[in-house]
């Protein structure tokens, strides 16, 4: 009797799981029934007798972490939430999908209690998932000791087959088989449907097949109700040390319902009458709305008070951690804060006047030293760490299996996948993160940084090879339009610095940006390092744009405005047109976005209102920079692709040139 009594329990708790779905679905008439209705047994597993969490307490730094990749199916993830305790009321789930509520049509985790990272675009959360593997284990090299584990987590996953069908996915997944990311568990919700049809109209491949040629370990359930089954192959899982999981589930999508095993459950409400007899295939009663049977929640009870007693006893390990090892314990306290340590850019370089280097040679020799002192600031770049100067060109000190403390990451060629496991990284918590390709290669990880800007994730870009004066490589290389296009994101920083001190200043203002990813624009070719005794100092960066050199004895006729390499130019320019006396003022605009948070007296001190002559150059697309020149004004940019040749002599081509600005 009391095994029956405990699986009718299950049952009910299960199914309360999918009815608190369904019905957010049908109130909205709008979302996503058919994967709630298939997937709520393996959610209820693992929630229940797996993860660890704390819901007064959701930043707890050693919980596991849960990533609905599959963000269609957020009503299953509200669901979830509020029944193990979350802070979203009923109220809330009532308002699904609605203006202003906590329950968007796809998870947002700035906006919901204990939702990770904010997944939607599929194949993204599946990243992020293997970038919060990587981060646990390089925590738990950095500071477990003699048995004292601060980090001892797993990183759970449900993915569907949507998000393995996307490139994004299976260039993270590679990477995570080579890691050998032991504590990664994803649960794929293989139910041969996506929104268009049956999967066999695109996707006919063997998944186990190729993820086992991935390096990972594949396990297949073959009933997606077979609560024992889901439970056995999870702890299977969690016993594979040296290779990340996928458990293949066998489930039908919106199961139980008049429509079941179709894409038409997939993304619309099932209606009322449909809604009615879903319910009544499980003994539901079909008039009851946002139904929490008794015993329900006491039963969910059970993994709450676990995952609290579990949480109790980590605050005593990590006072046991600060009493034997009280340095560390700091470190890691100030880590999880976001913080950074004292004195964290004490290194920063300085050159000689004479001096000429790219600013991608700057950035190298700013990030080696900010690395020096904060000692959780890991990153790499897509196979180009020679040419973007990230460190550990020779592999020395690289992330790797039996050196998970490595801070040079190899992420092969692979940008969006290492744009995504940057995001998941920054969302873990405890690092900061940095990720380095060609400048026009962002293009290929512009989903991964559309959702760090929209999360506010604090990831660094190290984009280099900025323009058409990279050279030979030709238009296919040469970045034209990815500037203004990082420049249109919200959220995003975008920081083109003009020389080795403004990349200096560049680099510490993305340290200390607790909220939102910068994107560093750099020069593969040598620029001159600027006076700064001469002309206005570097510091000014932190306004976004300043006035570098003024006109002499002041009262410009002309304001000239550039960024980037193209700055050099402007000011041989102005001292050009001052021996044709025309006074003409020079202002470097490294960041519009940190310009336009100025206020406006310092705007208008830079660029007054009643000065219209302006000129602005930048090795670009003009549209961005059309609100700062007024109608007397004019861009010197490039609004075509490029043309193969040597760096200097395509510039010239375009009309990059001192004669040219003049």
């Amino acid at each position: 009797m009391a095994n029956n009594a405990s699986a009718d329990i299950e049952q009910l708790s299960i199914n309360t799981i999918r009815f608190l779905a369904t019905d957010m679905v049908q109130k909205a008439n709008s979302g996503h029934p058919g994967l709630p209705l298939g997937a709520a047994p393996m959610a209820y597993v693992l929630w229940s007798k797996f993860l660890r969490f704390n819901p007064a307490e959701p930043q707890w730094p050693n919980r596991d972490r849960f990533v609905l990749s599959a963000g269609h199916g957020s009503a299953l993830l509200y669901a979830l939430l509020h029944l193990y305790g979350y802070d979203l009321p009923l109220d809330e789930i009532k308002k699904f999908r609605q203006l202003g509520s906590k329950t968007p049509g796809h998870p947002e985790s700035t906006l919901t209690p204990g939702i990770e990272v904010t997944t939607g675009p599929l194949g993204q959360g599946f990243g992020n998932g293997v970038g919060m593997a990587m981060a646990a284990d390089f925590l738990a090299a950095k500071y477990n000791k003699d048995g004292i584990n601060l980090t001892d987590n797993y990183i759970y996953g449900i993915v569907s087959d949507g998000d393995l069908m996307e490139g994004v996915a299976a260039e993270a997944a590679s990477l995570a088989g080579h890691l050998k990311l032991g504590k990664l568990i994803y649960l794929y919700d293989d139910n041969l449907i996506s929104l268009d049809g049956p999967t066999n109209l695109a996707f006919t491949e063997n998944v186990a097949e190729r993820f086992r040629s991935y390096g990972w370990q594949t396990l297949t359930v073959e009933d997606g109700n077979d609560l024992i089954g889901i439970e056995n192959a999870i702890r299977e899982a969690q016993e594979e040390k040296e290779k990340p999981t996928l458990i293949s589930v066998k489930t039908i999508i919106g199961y139980g319902s008049p429509q079941q095993g179709t894409n038409k459950v997939h993304g619309n409400a099932l209606g009322e009458d449909n809604l009615k007899k879903t319910k009544e295939f499980f003994g539901w009663d079909p008039e009851k709305t946002f139904f929490i049977p008794d015993g329900v929640k006491e039963h969910l009870q059970g993994a709450i008070d676990r995952g609290t007693k579990l949480h109790e006893e980590w605050k005593a390990t990590f006072d046991t951690y600060k009493q034997k090892y009280p340095d560390e314990a700091q470190l890691f306290a100030t880590s999880q804060d976001g913080e950074l340590p004292e004195d964290w850019d004490k290194d920063m370089p300085v050159y000689k006047l004479d001096e000429q280097l790219a600013t991608r040679q700057a950035s190298g020799k700013a990030l080696e030293a900010l690395r020096k002192n904060i000692p959780w600031l890991l990153g790499g770049s897509a196979d180009l760490a020679s040419s973007t100067e990230t460190p550990g060109k020779d592999g020395s000190d690289g992330f790797q299996p039996g050196n998970y403390g490595g801070r040079n990451i190899w992420f092969g060629v692979r940008e969006h996948g290492m744009g995504a496991i940057l995001n998941g990284m920054a969302s873990y918590g405890g690092t900061r993160v940095y990720g380095g390709t060609f400048l026009t290669f962002s293009d290929y990880m512009r989903g991964s940084i559309r959702l760090a800007a929209l999360t506010k994730a604090p990831v660094t870009y190290v984009f280099t090879h900025d323009s058409i004066g990279l050279g030979e490589d030709g238009p296919t290389h040469q970045p034209v339009e990815q500037v203004s296009s990082l420049r249109l994101t919200p959220n995003l920083t975008v920081l083109r610095p003009a020389d080795a001190y403004e990349t200096n200043e560049a680099w510490k203002i993305a340290m200390s940006r607790l909220k939102g990813p910068v994107a560093l624009i750099l020069s593969r070719q040598k620029l001159p390092v600027i006076d700064q005794q001469k002309y206005a100092p570097a510091t000014n960066v932190w306004k976004g744009g300043y006035i570098l050199s003024e006109a002499e004895g002041g009262n410009p006729e002309v304001i000239l405005m550039a960024t980037g390499s193209e700055v050099h130019l402007i000011l041989e320019a102005q001292q050009q047109l001052a021996t044709e006396g025309i006074k003409a003022r020079v202002v470097s605009m490294p960041s519009f976005e940190i310009f336009n948070q100025q206020d406006k007296q310092y705007q208008d001190e830079v660029l007054p209102p009643t000065l219209h002559k302006r000129l602005a150059v930048e090795a670009g697309v003009t549209l961005t920079w059309y609100k700062y020149i007024t109608a007397e004004g004019d861009v010197i940019g490039i609004d075509t692709f490029g043309e193969s040749g040597e760096g200097n002599a395509v510039l010239a081509h375009f009309g990059f040139t001192t004669e040219n600005v003049v």
